[in-house]
């Protein structure tokens, strides 16, 4: 292991920060949706009575509300109705307050068998190639080794539940995948003709987690990996 590698797992060693971070303020009036938005004026509103609610409550709402799922395969086994019944709804919040009570009790990733996936993604939004706002989409995907995954991971979450990356509605969710060799994290977005918004969301992903030059970032649209039936083999593109 070289220098600048040591400096780098020292860095991100610790996995639960000590103090919360400042909460993200929800859009005091969020602008209407357009004819071919995202979120609906119904979906809108819902959130907008949500928020008030929380802040009325004393607490910090987030933009949106999120859901963890936890999918434990048998090796070697891969089949949609063998996966869609693994995946198991572990939580669900939409606050500050709520997302470290339930985060703070959660296995860390260096202690879970592989293979073992764990997503994160917004209500509404199941973690299936299929599911209505992922089937157009596809995913950017990042290979760590298992000792620095765990703290990525963490800024992953911190930053997709803040709402920090760029063209975030655009944005579905995020897993981490424990392997035998590797772990992997992949960001899902809703549209992968959209080459603006795919390239911008990789470059905020690089800056929020500041990867050193020598990560790869692979893309593949999810419709490729349901011909292949593959989540990470066989990328489209590296950037």
């Amino acid at each position: 292991m070289d220098t600048a590698e040591k400096k780098e797992i020292e860095a991100k060693a610790p996995l639960v920060p000590s103090t919360t971070p400042q909460p993200p303020q929800p859009a005091a009036s969020p602008a209407p949706p357009t004819s071919g938005g995202e979120v609906d004026a119904d979906g809108e509103a819902e959130e907008r009575e949500r928020q008030a609610r929380e802040l009325k409550s004393g607490l910090h709402p987030l933009k949106h509300k999120f859901v963890f799922w936890y999918t434990r395969r048998t090796p070697g086994v891969r089949s949609q109705t063998s996966y869609e019944e693994n995946i198991k709804k572990i939580i669900e919040f939409s606050t500050v307050e709520g997302f470290w009570v339930c985060y703070c009790h959660l296995a860390r990733p260096s202690t879970l068998p592989s293979p073992t996936d764990l997503h994160l993604f917004k209500e509404g939004i199941r973690p299936l190639w299929e599911d209505s706002a992922n089937c157009n989409g596809g995913k950017w995907i990042i290979r760590f080794k298992k000792v620095v995954s765990g703290r990525f991971w963490e800024d992953l979450v911190l930053a997709l539940i803040g709402d920090q990356l760029d063209y975030g509605e655009n944005i579905c969710g995020a897993v981490l995948s424990i392997r035998f060799n590797e772990d992997i994290l992949s960001v899902w977005n809703r549209n992968a003709s959209d080459h603006q918004a795919v390239m911008a969301l990789r470059d905020s992903i690089k800056r929020h987690l500041k990867l050193p030059p020598s990560y790869v970032m692979e893309y593949k649209p999810h419709d490729a990996s349901l011909r292949d039936n593959s989540s990470y083999r066989n990328t489209w593109l590296r950037g």
